[in-house]
């Protein structure tokens, strides 16, 4: 079932601020552009909110039809966030590439641990469980720091360009960005991805400290640091927004 939420008395002027498909509501953001000519439909990275861009002035009914055709495609992009959500429905995370169990150790207090159980990655989390994911996130905060930390030291030694700070955020949009004063910036969500993905990150925001663009030399930079660059990219746009689908509550 696919409709827009609305009250039953909706006045004509009045825009949707969300779009239901099959059951699952997702908020919706309508901004008008004076140069567009057309409409287009957004997926938010994770898979949890919609952006209609529409010219200016244009009727509601004509947003409604919009909606109404692109349910198919919504429902097809959509598919391939569905197995992620509420980390503990789930009961596992995937660390530095590697899907991990999650585990209870059934104390009150002390920090997650990687191990392995009976041959399975398992990360074993104490405290309550409406804790989980909380204590979860924490954790790959840390693996994030100490990953990302480790990796830019060695790229900004590389090229020889001073690092003046780095700091670590759960962005929805974005998987890092450079200042030209030299400070970094870091979703620690990364820390889910592989190996090379993290190497990657980590060499792409050190290389805007010597290429404040993305041109050609920008990319030669990275590649130099970073050989499996284009893998990398390929990966973050196949799996990104899984990894910003998944919600630790």
């Amino acid at each position: 079932m696919f409709g827009l939420a609305r009250t039953l008395q909706r006045s004509f002027a009045q825009r949707p601020d969300s779009v239901t498909v099959n059951g699952r509501e997702l908020p919706l953001t309508i901004r008008e552009n004076a140069r567009a000519t057309r409409m287009t439909l957004r997926i938010e990275p994770g898979g949890q909110a919609l952006k209609l861009t529409i010219p200016r002035g244009l009727a509601v009914r004509e947003i409604d039809a919009f909606l109404t055709r692109h349910h198919g495609w919504l429902m097809t992009r959509l598919a391939s966030v569905s197995d992620t959500g509420p980390l503990i429905e789930i009961g596992k995370i995937a660390i530095r590439g590697v899907v991990h169990r999650i585990e209870m150790t059934g104390k009150l207090r002390g920090l997650a641990e990687e191990t392995e159980i009976d041959g399975v990655p398992t990360l074993m989390v104490s405290g309550s469980p409406e804790h989980t994911g909380r204590r979860v996130a924490d954790h790959l905060k840390r693996v994030a720091r100490r990953e990302l930390e480790q990796l830019v030291a060695k790229h900004a030694a590389t090229l020889d360009k001073p690092v003046r700070s780095i700091s670590y955020k759960d962005t929805k949009s974005r998987w890092g960005s450079c200042t030209s004063e030299g400070n970094l910036s870091f979703s620690w969500r990364i820390a889910m991805a592989p190996d090379f993905v993290i190497d990657y990150l980590a060499a792409h925001e050190v290389a805007h400290l010597k290429e404040m663009n993305h041109g050609p030399d920008f990319w030669a930079t990275c590649k130099a640091l970073c050989p499996r660059t284009n893998e990398a990219k390929r990966w973050l746009k196949q799996n990104g927004s899984r990894l910003f689908a998944v919600t630790f509550q």
